[in-house]
């Protein structure tokens, strides 16, 4: 495989549309590794594809960000622009969420009938942004178990030693799980 195959900003777009032919598919997953420029310009085409102005740091997930926003907040976004606040609180506790506890509840979603949960063993969780309605997670757990925070990112790390492009509000402090504060607040 040649290094010299140039990954551009249109190539990128195409990945991110599912638009890209099949040859080019295999040569970007072939390459030896992924160049710095190859995430900024990632970043290009997704900033390219929402409505909203706030810069995304990084992609949590198909319609999901991390963006710095006026004033100095790091907030997980939906690409409808709902807020669900500080990247470093479990986005999932803003969500609606639906439940399937029954058989018949999680046999909607879930075939054949061997892949089933087993009810009184297990539920399902489904994460709804509550303006928008995209299902952006699912979550097949024991029922009680305490909704999972599959990722904290350490941006500054990232962006520092990584991609040798520091962030100007870089801090310890980012990289902390606040979730508990979120949850502590509800008993008050």
């Amino acid at each position: 495989m040649s290094e010299e195959f140039e990954v551009s900003k249109e190539l990128i777009k195409q990945l991110v549309d599912g638009t890209i032919d099949d040859d080019n598919a295999e040569r970007l997953l072939k390459l030896p590794r992924k160049d710095k420029n190859r995430f900024f310009n990632y970043i290009e085409v997704l900033q390219e594809k929402v409505s909203w102005n706030d810069k995304i740091l990084l992609r949590l997930g198909d319609k999901l960000y991390v963006v710095a926003k006026p004033g100095g907040a790091r907030e997980t976004q939906c690409e409808c622009g709902y807020s669900f606040g500080d990247y470093r609180t479990n986005w999932k506790l803003g969500c609606k969420i639906r439940t399937r506890k029954t058989l018949e509840e999680m046999s909607r979603v879930y075939t054949p009938a061997p892949a089933v949960p087993e009810p009184g063993w297990q539920e399902i969780r489904e994460f709804f942004c509550p303006n928008c309605g995209t299902q952006h997670a699912v979550e097949v757990v024991a029922p009680g178990y305490p909704i999972v925070f599959e990722m904290l990112p350490d941006i500054d790390t990232f962006y520092r030693d990584y991609l040798d492009s520091p962030l100007d509000d870089e801090s310890k402090d980012w990289y902390q799980d606040q979730s508990q504060k979120k949850t502590a607040s509800w008993a008050q």
